[in-house]
């Protein structure tokens, strides 16, 4: 394996252990709700710092702004429409107008699994789209590959506290091996798809390679924006979700000019 294929093999693995080193520390710690604002605050931001540092000017940079923009829709509308499956199309926020309806519509029509099947299999189907992104960025320059598994790091951490923390509210016997479970899944379909994005893809024209990052980008930021960012901030505490998010963005900042 040359040093390119090294270097995708070290940041995916490092990636994918995040998960389970986040679900043992869900077990183990079980992190305060004041951690866990600061934890998926700052993933969120450094996701954040990501698309906009990292992600989307290197899409433009290998295609076109046309491309780059195409793509990201693309990837934002596929997780979108993932996410309305999941939730058999009626979603709304706890202080819409339309809540009623849909609690309404979901105790006739249940959601596709427990609320922690969902956030999981969610994650996992992310997981995908992180993992064929990391693939991409290998494949485009490897400090991209670097900062956007650092990022996914940082993410999927967070991630595997939120699931712990939700597994103990729906379980109270056997809830250890239910988040080694869920979080060894979301480990392996990381490492899988980051292995086969740069196996796959390495060889394919800069342009095609542009707008696939850039759709990894739609994607993962949709699942930012709708996921971490309201989950940091129904746990802040004197807007330590902001705080952090704010962290996590110069983080990326100043990491992207150093790389």
């Amino acid at each position: 394996m040359d040093g390119q294929g090294l270097i995708i093999l070290f940041v995916a693995l490092a990636a994918a252990l995040a998960s389970t080193a986040g679900g043992l520390i869900a077990i183990y710690l079980r992190p305060s709700s004041f951690l866990l604002s600061v934890a998926v605050g700052f993933a969120a931001g450094v996701l954040l710092g990501t698309f906009a540092f990292e992600m989307m000017p290197k899409a433009i940079e290998q295609s076109s702004l046309t491309v780059t923009v195409g793509g990201f829709v693309v990837g934002f509308l596929l997780v979108y429409l993932l996410d309305l499956f999941v939730n058999r199309g009626r979603m709304a926020g706890e202080e819409a107008d339309q809540i009623g309806a849909v609690r309404s519509f979901h105790r006739r029509h249940k959601p596709r699994g427990s609320q922690v099947t969902v956030l999981a299999g969610a994650t996992s189907a992310e997981e995908l789209i992180e993992g064929l992104t990391i693939g991409v960025s290998a494949a485009i320059d490897p400090s991209v590959a670097f900062i956007v598994g650092a990022a996914i790091f940082v993410d999927n951490i967070s991630e595997a506290l939120s699931i712990g923390e939700l597994v103990r509210e729906e379980t109270t016997r056997g809830y250890r091996l239910r988040i080694l479970k869920w979080t060894a899944v979301i480990a392996l379909s990381l490492f899988a798809s980051a292995m086969l994005g740069w196996f796959a893809f390495r060889g394919l024209p800069p342009p095609v390679l542009g707008l696939l990052l850039a759709m990894g980008a739609g994607g993962m930021f949709y699942l930012t924006v709708t996921d971490l960012v309201p989950e940091a901030e129904e746990h802040q505490y004197q807007q330590s979700s902001a705080i952090a998010i704010g962290i996590g963005f110069l983080t990326i900042l100043v990491l992207s000019e150093l790389v």
